[in-house]
């Protein structure tokens, strides 16, 4: 049964009224505002290029001050925001298990020198070999993927990265979160399958494993092409005498003859991708060293993080003839065929988080605003992701009122832009929770011709601890 027929199992828009209800009751400053906000959002026609134009939008009947004055001195509970979310019904694989993907996006900038806690953000650019690093806030995303190609995903968590935050460490107390949540709504009980967890090349995936290890749930990551991991020790032999090997022979990815036979190869025609191949072999696991994340680690021998390794290497891609072979790791040990097959498929669902970036960019306009500070920031990710959830559980509903050169979209396949294009005529049917505006005069402002005499400071880009934080900032304020 696919997502959007199960979602028709209910009524589809009482359970948008209730969430809309829940949202409203999540706003605790300024809530009609910042509630208006998210219509208009939702209701005005094409993408979300500057954030003022928002109050243009019929269902904003408020004056631009006021949108501007709820994101910046507004209040939203976002613990009760993310229970809200994690209530809802999650998309689930073909054998029912909860897949969960994991990643960044950037929201740059670059000229914004008085705004503090950005980070230097990875970006790629059109040519090869022409990657940047541009100031911004990085944040990081949690979402539910669904089964088959598709564009939506159900985001439920999101945080931004600090300055002295550990990517990792943050990464994994999200995670945790996310399945107690989980759990604490019914979503999944004993006896059900674990939660998998799915992410990119970026984040350490066996320290993940380590640190998660308490929980239901089983980590999939990709591994750089240059990585280098170890079988387990032989056996000691009898009768031998002297110190036993900490690790086996060598596996380099880049090197096959130090490749054994693999333990699972699985062969698999896709009409994408053509012939895909993957090969398997299990308990390989990294060399882990006494520096950065185990520098603290307790007295002892390092811990021994063994699972199994997935190579996939597919017939083409679109655009590439000769695509690069894919390295994977999993945090068990004991894949079946089947575990192979299942895993690399789950792997590329994992881009189906790209398209929800796109849309909350280009569309909703996540990162149209110039906004200052980082606290009112991360208030309008919120809203974004609140409009964005109620798209997706206005899908059932939606009609498609495409344009005279688009093709007719089958059943349950519109796209998240193409919903939110007939998302004014539900808007009339879904409760307006909303008090009338209050008449008022726009404040004089500052005297015309008198000079700003409280400028802010400029702040610093990337990593730093808190003592070089306090000499930055006595520094620029010393005469």
């Amino acid at each position: 049964m696919s997502v959007l027929d199960e979602v028709a199992r209910v009524d589809p828009l009482g359970v948008l009224s209730g969430f809309r209800r829940d949202l409203y009751d999540c706003l605790e400053a300024r809530g009609d505002e910042l509630f208006e906000l998210v219509d208009a959002l939702l209701c005005t026609d094409g993408p979300v290029k500057t954030l003022v134009e928002l109050s243009l939008a019929p269902e904003h009947r408020r004056g631009h001050g006021a949108l501007y004055g709820g994101l910046n001195c507004g209040r939203l509970d976002v613990a009760r925001l993310r229970r809200a979310l994690t209530g809802l019904a999650l998309p689930r694989a073909a054998d029912g298990r909860i897949v969960l993907a994991v990643d960044v996006s950037n929201w740059l900038r670059p000229d914004a020198n008085t705004s503090p806690d950005r980070l230097f953000c990875h970006t790629y650019g059109r040519g090869k070999g022409s990657a940047q690093m541009i100031p911004g806030w990085p944040y990081s995303f949690v979402a539910a993927l669904e089964p088959g190609r598709t564009s939506w995903t159900t985001i439920l968590d999101v945080i931004r990265l600090r300055p002295c935050d550990d990517e990792i460490a943050v990464t994994a107390a999200r995670i945790r979160e996310v399945v107690q949540r989980i759990c604490a709504a019914g979503q999944w009980t004993d006896g059900d399958l674990p939660v998998l967890v799915v992410m990119d090349a970026g984040y350490d995936v066996t320290r993940l494993a380590f640190l998660l290890a308490d929980l239901p749930v089983e980590l999939l990551g990709r591994m750089r092409s240059d990585r280098v991991l170890y079988f387990p020790p032989p056996p000691q032999p009898p009768g031998k005498r002297g110190r036993k090997p900490k690790r086996g022979p060598e596996f380099k990815f880049e090197d096959a003859t130090t490749w054994p036979a693999p333990a699972i190869t699985t062969v698999t025609e896709t009409t994408r991708y053509g012939l895909a191949t993957a090969s398997a072999w299990g308990q390989l696991h990294p060399l882990l060293v006494r520096r950065s994340a185990w520098a603290d680690y307790p007295e002892g021998e390092l811990p021994v993080i063994a699972g199994t390794v997935v190579h996939l290497r597919v017939g083409h891609l679109p655009g590439d003839r000769d695509p690069k072979p894919v390295w994977l790791w999993w945090s068990r040990c004991d894949a079946t065929a089947a575990d192979v097959d299942r895993l690399w498929q789950s792997f590329l669902r994992r881009f189906d988080l790209e398209h929800t970036f796109r849309m909350i960019k280009q569309t909703l306009g996540w990162t149209a605003p110039k906004l200052r500070d980082p606290t009112a920031a991360d208030r309008w990710t919120w809203l974004v992701i609140a409009a964005y959830t109620q798209l997706r559980l206005a899908r059932p509903m939606a009609e498609d009122l495409r344009r005279p050169w688009e093709r007719p979209a089958r059943h349950g396949r519109l796209t998240p832009a193409r919903v939110r294009r007939g998302f004014r005529r539900l808007h009339r049917k879904t409760p307006q929770l909303t008090s009338a505006p209050k008449s008022g005069t726009a404040g004089p402002g500052r005297p015309a011709g008198s000079k700003n005499r409280n400028r802010a400071r400029e702040r610093p880009v990337g990593k730093h601890s808190k003592t070089d934080t306090m000499k930055v900032g006595a520094d620029r304020q010393a005469p």
